[in-house]
């Protein structure tokens, strides 16, 4: 059976290390790239199946190097950096990292988000043996595909990150349900709740940002004050 392969990318030796000894005590075979431009190149020649990403490093920061990742590759990316502000951590969230954390952090909670986003990332590539499960929602001008993750709203496609995708999917396929931000977490990330609220209203942000829904009058994503969110379409 195939080693489960990730990618650090920290230009901080030391930090690296530390986070190589944690994940090769769980098993997982450990890549280092010390620079944005080596992490690029790791991911487009070996099999890398996730990769914890510093923000600030040399030749290429962390910000370009998921932008170029994304293109091509759909693995979880956990951006592990010391810039802490929120304006940081939805910058990262809108670029498409999966998760963010800040530096110092605990390398027993790092690798249980490492073990989290496999887990999640593993169970929504398995192959399909009952395809009947997932049907297309179609609600007014919005068409959600599942099968082939497409959005188009009004005939328009809507390019959405996987987290956003699942969101807008779970939320559109129970209409006028309420989905409070603890269920939604763990339906879309598939793992239990922490510290997942910010994360949660974050996708929700943008997910409503790139719906145009700032735009339109009749809010597809209608949030119920103290409870959740609810599909309004």
């Amino acid at each position: 059976m195939k080693r489960i392969s990730i990618l650090i990318a920290d230009d901080e030796e030391e930090i690296a290390d530390l986070i190589a000894i944690h994940l090769e005590k769980e098993g997982y075979h450990v890549i280092k790239a010390a620079d944005g431009q080596e992490a690029v190149r790791v991911v487009e020649t070996q099999s890398v199946d996730l990769l914890i990403l510093d923000i600030m490093m040399p030749k290429m920061d962390g910000y370009e190097v998921t932008r170029r990742i994304r293109e091509q590759h759909n693995m979880p990316i956990i951006f592990l950096s010391a810039k802490t502000s929120e304006f940081d951590k939805v910058q990262g969230l809108i670029i498409g990292a999966d998760d963010y954390m800040t530096k110092p952090f605990a390398p027993i909670e790092l690798v249980a988000r490492v073990n989290a986003q496999l887990r999640r990332f593993m169970k929504l590539n398995q192959p399909k043996t009952n395809t009947g499960n997932k049907t297309c929602v179609e609600n007014g001008g919005l068409a959600i595909s599942p099968d082939q993750r497409t959005v188009l709203l009004y005939g328009e496609n809507i390019e959405l990150t996987p987290k956003e995708f699942d969101i807008l999917y779970l939320l559109a396929s129970h209409p006028k349900k309420v989905f409070s931000v603890e269920n939604i977490f763990q339906q879309v990330w598939g793992d239990a709740y922490f510290e997942g609220g910010n994360t949660v209203m974050v996708h929700i942000r943008t997910l409503r940002k790139k719906l145009g829904e700032d735009k339109r009058k009749n809010n597809l994503i209608k949030t119920v004050w103290g409870v959740g969110y609810t599909f309004n379409g």
